[in-house]
């Protein structure tokens, strides 16, 4: 992995929203917008923009119910029942409002310098065949989206959150839930690595993308424990593929060194397998880490157990980003006495605590992405453990982002 300098030697963002100091060993650029380095400080504090251009029916229960998808799991399976001109209209309002220019300022507001933008290939719609049902035009809105960034001085990170094929097995995030993942194929690889390109231009050609410095190659693939051999071919072929894949494009468009992107990998914790073993190159390499100590069965579900976890877990050096986390905890007790928050303004006080002891374990690798700034009706109430702007309106969340350090949590 590349080293723990990749955070810590970045730009500052001026107050008009754009990078203008040099990055790392490399000089200016000659614009003096070095666009695709991290924010003024040396740890990402951000959020998802979670639902926005892949909806979970999950967390967006009332959305997905108004756009006439309610009985339906995923979007392939909305667009399919809609009909395809239907399904696009529907998508584009939901497009259109679900994250706002507003959201964005407020996001910018509270503290945070980062905003991570979960996209599925289909957004590149000469990549989607003829027997798959995805909505057309979220393009558009995501250029205005990024322009929004742009103009607030929010760093972006560029997830490709779903494959084609689909990367796991039965989960709304892949856009198609699957029983069998299909994306591990040499036809599936090549059509994710023409989005990787496509996507890598248009960040380098549209001014709209000025901020956008890191590109996710694939969210939350297989894990080796449930599928070796796939996991082993991801890890042989198609990282690195996608890596030279950019980095040639990069090259043929010119980018100076000091301008390209950051390529980011689910990291060793991820438990795919070591994601830099066949890489033929690993500068500017970042690594995704999801940790959600709710699904982790070595932690003792007490208010006390889940504040231990947190506090001796350290997830590695400053090119690993926490790229999803939550407030959540497991099934089996978070609506017991001890966790149930409807109607209990008493519990802000551990679940701020519970928020900074996460925060500063993040903090002592690259950072962190909260999952996810907006929810719509979880479970029949206002959950905020999963929605960060719900959980700063509660009291859970301070208003500044940077204010963890301040806490004693541990």
């Amino acid at each position: 992995m590349q080293s723990k300098s990749v955070l810590a030697t970045i730009l500052t963002l001026a107050a008009a929203g754009v990078a203008s100091s040099a990055p790392l060993d490399s000089p200016s650029t000659s614009t003096g917008l070095a666009r695709r380095w991290l924010p003024s400080t040396d740890k990402i504090r951000g959020v998802n923009l979670g639902s926005q251009f892949i909806i979970e029916p999950w967390m967006a229960w009332d959305e997905w119910n108004s756009m006439g998808c309610g009985n339906r799991n995923d979007e392939w399976q909305c667009v399919e029942a809609l009909g395809q001109d239907a399904a696009d209209a529907a998508f584009r309002r939901h497009w259109d409002t679900w994250t706002t220019q507003d959201d964005i300022w407020q996001i910018k507001s509270l503290g945070l310098n980062t905003v991570r933008i979960p996209v599925g290939f289909w957004i590149y719609e000469r990549l989607v065949k003829a027997d798959e049902h995805f909505p057309r035009g979220g393009l558009a809105y995501l250029d205005r989206l990024v322009g929004w960034c742009r103009d607030a001085g929010l760093y972006v990170i560029m997830d490709l959150h779903a494959g084609p094929g689909g990367q796991t097995t039965r989960q709304q995030f892949t856009g198609h839930s699957v029983d069998y993942p299909g994306f591990y194929t040499q036809e599936n690889y090549e059509r994710t690595y023409q989005f990787l390109e496509w996507m890598a231009e248009r960040i380098h050609t549209n001014d709209n993308y000025r901020t956008v410095g890191t590109l996710q190659v694939m969210n939350e693939p297989v894990h080796s424990s449930e599928y070796p051999d796939l996991a082993a071919n991801m890890v042989a072929n198609f990282y690195p593929g996608a890596w030279t894949r950019i980095r040639d494009r990069e090259r043929q468009l010119g980018v100076a060194d000091n301008e390209r992107l950051h390529i980011q990998m689910m990291g060793i914790a991820w438990g795919s397998g070591n994601p830099s073993s066949h890489l033929p190159d690993t500068s500017l390499a970042l690594y995704d880490d999801h940790r959600y100590y709710k699904w982790d069965p070595s932690v003792t579900t007490t208010k006390d157990g889940y504040i231990s976890a947190v506090c001796r877990d350290y997830r590695g050096g400053s090119d690993i980003i926490m790229g999803e986390w939550s407030l959540a905890v497991a099934d089996s007790v978070q609506s017991n006495g001890e966790f149930e928050i409807r109607g209990r303004p008493d519990q802000v006080a551990w679940y701020r605590k519970y928020w900074a002891a996460q925060a500063q374990a993040f903090e002592r690798s690259g950072g962190w992405v909260f999952w996810t700034w907006k929810c719509n009706w979880i479970g029949g109430f206002d959950e905020w453990r999963w929605c960060y702007q719900s959980a700063v309106a509660a009291g859970v969340i301070p208003r500044d982002a940077g204010s963890a350090s301040q806490e004693s949590p541990c």
